[in-house]
């Protein structure tokens, strides 16, 4: 007990010196520090605080500036010295100079020489243009022939084309606005230059996939992608050849066609399975998901709203002026089954004419052909994209959804095959 006396001294020293705090009964008013601090006018303050001019709490963006804001007005600035900043720059900014009259020589200089060589172009396209007045108002039999007057014609036009988009090709302003998302896609420049980034890197990945994932020659005996194709299922995007959970793929995916021609097209959209397993063969069939067609694409309309289109076909009483011959079939795979590759077409109708949507929704989807299909309907493929599917903790639910309770508890397994005789590891050898 000795020992713990000269600690205990000081802190009974200390409890001495702490006085009690006052206490406060209920009361209608509040207490100094909580009353509302009314803020005196500037008219109130000395004359040289009068001097130090208008000071803003949003703007103010110096130390002295904050401190004579909290010593004249007694207001705290607003938000980080950072933010006052930039919006009292914002604030003070000049309007901007165009782009096509900013002032640096090179730059002006550069777009004399361009507007030269686009008035020369423009004069050559006059001249092609008569050129092929001439030639379309001429005899076949003195241009060799109408297939030899033909293919001059289109010789001439591509010529012409070309001459188009070499006018243009140049224009820093057209340049600018491609890059920034602002091109008129109904202008041939802003298409040529969407196809050729296009052309060099998505194509190439989406050509990579179909090829490699066998999509060509399983579905297909050759496909030449000729427009640009955006997969996704609500938020996510899929890219070609992703796996897509089962629960997100039950759900109507979204479509976005970019075409690179000038005009509307009619199209049709079909999903067809690859790998739908047949145990008495002991191989795989087709089966196709979906089918939809009539569907009017463009430069500039590029989103097919399979969805909308959807809910569309449910308001609608007539069978033929309905647009989705068979609705969407959620993608399943057994377990224990390899993935299955779920292709997405997207087909031209011939001549922008409209198909029979009676005779589409006789389809069979069990054994589909796409194939017999196109040649059936004269359909021409434009572009394709796919993803994968596999058994997942989701397909259980999916497919008991989808009216398949029988196929849940199916599971493949690997067959064993025995080795050769000669391969064969005996009791001797071991």
């Amino acid at each position: 007990m000795a020992s713990l006396r000269p600690s205990m001294r000081p802190l009974s020293a200390c409890l001495r010196c702490v006085r009690p705090a006052p206490r406060r009964l209920l009361s209608s008013t509040a207490v100094a520090r909580e009353e509302l601090h009314t803020r005196p006018s500037p008219d109130a303050a000395p004359a040289y605080m009068l001097d130090w001019g208008a000071l803003d709490p949003q703007t103010v963006e110096t130390k002295k500036q904050e401190r004579r804001l909290l010593r004249r007005e007694h207001v705290q600035p607003v938000g980080s010295r950072r933010r006052r900043a930039v919006l009292r720059r914002s604030a003070n900014r000049a309007p901007e100079v165009p782009f096509e009259q900013l002032p640096y020589q090179c730059f002006q200089e550069a777009r004399k020489v361009l507007l030269d060589d686009r008035q020369e172009k423009l004069r050559d396209m006059e001249t092609q243009q008569l050129r092929i007045q001439n030639l379309a108002d001429q005899d076949p039999a003195v241009s060799g022939g109408a297939a030899r007057k033909d293919a001059r014609l289109r010789s001439m036009k591509a010529h012409l084309h070309d001459l188009v988009i070499l006018a243009d090709i140049n224009d820093p302003v057209v340049k600018r606005k491609f890059e920034d998302g602002q091109g008129d896609m109904n202008k041939p420049i802003y298409r040529h230059l969407a196809e050729r980034k296009w052309s060099k890197y998505k194509r190439l990945v989406l050509d990579q996939r179909v090829t490699q994932l066998a999509i060509v020659p399983d579905l297909l005996p050759s496909l030449d992608l000729v427009a640009d194709i955006d997969l996704g299922f609500g938020r996510k995007t899929v890219a070609p050849g992703d796996f897509v959970d089962s629960a997100i793929s039950e759900k109507m995916p979204r479509l976005s066609v970019q075409t690179f021609t000038p005009g509307e097209k009619l199209v049709s959209v079909v999903v067809v399975d690859a790998d739908v397993p047949v145990p008495d063969h002991d191989g795989f069939t087709y089966r196709c998901h979906f089918i939809a067609s009539n569907i009017s694409i463009s430069p500039t309309q590029t989103s097919i709203p399979l969805q909308r289109i959807a809910h569309e076909d449910v308001k609608t009483e007539d069978p033929a002026a309905k647009k989705i011959a068979l609705p969407w079939d959620a993608p399943w795979a057994h377990k224990g089954a390899p993935y299955h590759r779920l292709a997405v077409f997207v087909l031209e109708q011939n001549e922008a004419s409209k198909l029979d949507m009676t005779k589409l929704s006789e389809t069979k989807r069990d054994g589909f052909i796409l194939r017999s299909f196109v040649d059936k309907h004269k359909l021409h493929p434009i572009t394709a994209t796919l993803f994968r599917t596999k058994w997942d903790e989701s397909m259980a639910g999916v497919m008991e959804r989808a009216g398949m309770s029988d196929q849940i508890n199916v599971e493949f397994k690997r067959k064993r095959i025995d080795p050769l005789p000669y391969k064969r590891r005996t009791e001797r050898m071991r």
